[in-house]
């Protein structure tokens, strides 16, 4: 009891640090980059915007769209504030570097015309020949001599660090000036960023609306992709369920052949066997069955790549992960991403692995890869090109997008848990 009370404290403890830890510093470089990254996924969506505007009649995909349109304007909106805090936080540096600078100047002038002052008044060559002559012994006058050397020196050292410090200062002031450029552009395109986030609330709005005057025929549009969802997410399940026992059986088979030296079942208070685990408490929170070399390979570099897989098809994401209300009254819980891409565009592999399953979704074509515990599902698709139980590579070719233009990426694992794809996928 007292070993379990201190895990807790511990692990309490370590919470309350990791919480109370800042997050990272962005630098200018990080910022930049990040809004490249934005700027390119506004223009993806408004490319898509473009294609979806040919069908003259609003859908609930542009509306997805151009909601995904304005949370990416918001974000580069942040981002802006974010460079502009960054900028700021650089003036005020350059500021105080600049008052500093002034103030060893001063004081280097200073003292450097005080050193004139004193070599002027013991200019005579009397006064320096005095100076060495009135010495006791010939070790103190060459001692004078030295003096005398270093005092010179010493004057030429005050006279560059006076040279040195204003070119550092001049060159502070000059960055200082450069800074303030930066930051007016920035409060520029901040003031251009909030006045599109406007137009394009509008142009929101203005869907929405346009939506709302088809409601029926929108609630009948999310049933079926309700429908269509809940099929997908059972055939999945099924297919998980068949891999795990697949999976148990052969490990059943492998520890048949390779039998383990026999030790005493553990028991329970009441010295009774304990029941073996079975396949249902096994997929619900017990250890992997894909302990296979192969398996725990593929597991573990599938999940070290997080945040950096490619994606399967060029689009945009229309409809993202989990929960979204489109309108007043029609919320979807999506169990994936749907990517809006071209009709007929290939579909590719994010990650090695093993093709678990091929099946169909009424007219829609699915193919699901295995990558150890985890699996990638695709939807949607006209064509498939790959069949069960091969392996496949990364980027390797599995179908194409069909006439819809809108591809469906599940990421989930062997416990039926769906992940949210954007965080998987390289940006």
């Amino acid at each position: 009891m007292f070993k379990q009370l201190l895990v807790a404290t511990l692990l309490f403890t370590i919470a309350l640090r990791s919480e109370a830890q800042p997050p990272p510093v962005q630098t200018k470089a990080d910022l930049e980059k990040e809004r490249a990254q934005i700027q390119k996924e506004i223009d993806d969506v408004r490319q898509s915007l473009d294609e979806t505007h040919k069908n003259k009649r609003q859908t609930l995909g542009q509306l997805a769209l151009l909601q995904r349109r304005l949370r990416l304007r918001e974000s580069a909106i942040r981002n802006i504030n974010a460079q502009i805090d960054v900028i700021q936080n650089d003036m005020n540096d350059s500021w105080r570097e600049i008052v500093s600078l002034k103030t060893e100047l001063d004081t280097l002038k200073i003292q450097y015309s005080q050193s004139i002052v004193f070599a002027y008044k013991n200019r005579s060559s009397y006064d320096f020949l005095n100076f060495i002559f009135s010495a006791n012994t010939f070790n103190d006058a060459v001692r004078r001599i030295e003096y005398l050397k270093s005092y010179r020196a010493y004057r030429e050292e005050r006279a560059e660090n006076i040279r040195n410090t204003q070119q550092l200062l001049q060159a502070k002031i000059n960055g200082l000036q450069v800074t303030r450029a930066q930051r007016a552009d920035a409060l520029k395109r901040q003031s251009r960023e909030r006045l599109l986030l406007e137009d394009e609330k509008k142009e929101k709005d203005a869907a929405v609306q346009q939506l709302q005057s088809h409601e029926k025929e929108l609630r009948k549009e999310m049933a079926d992709k309700k429908r269509q969802d809940a099929r997908l997410e059972a055939a999945i399940t099924a297919a998980v369920r068949r891999a795990i026992r697949e999976a148990t059986k052969k490990n059943a088979e492998a520890a048949a052949a390779n039998p383990a030296p026999k030790t005493p079942p553990p028991a329970s208070a009441n010295n009774e066997p304990v029941a073996p685990a079975t396949l249902e408490t096994v997929k619900s929170g017990g250890k992997s069955v894909f302990t296979s070399d192969e398996d725990l390979h593929l597991s573990g570099d599938f999940l070290k790549n997080r945040g950096h897989l490619p994606w399967p098809v060029s689009g945009t994401i229309a409809m993202s992960f989990g929960i979204h209300e489109y309108i007043p009254g029609i919320k979807h819980n999506n169990i994936g991403v749907t990517i809006d891409a071209k009709g007929g565009a290939v579909v590719k592999a994010v990650f090695e692995g093993v093709v678990e399953t091929t099946f169909s979704v009424g007219d829609a074509e699915v193919v699901m890869v295995r990558h150890g515990k985890y699996f990638t599902t695709y939807s949607n698709l006209s064509t498939v090109s790959v069949t069960k139980g091969e392996k496949v590579q990364t980027g390797q070719i599995v179908g194409q997008v069909d006439s819809k233009g809108q591809l469906d990426f599940i990421v989930s694992d062997e416990k039926g848990i769906n992940y949210d794809p954007e965080r998987w996928l390289r940006r």
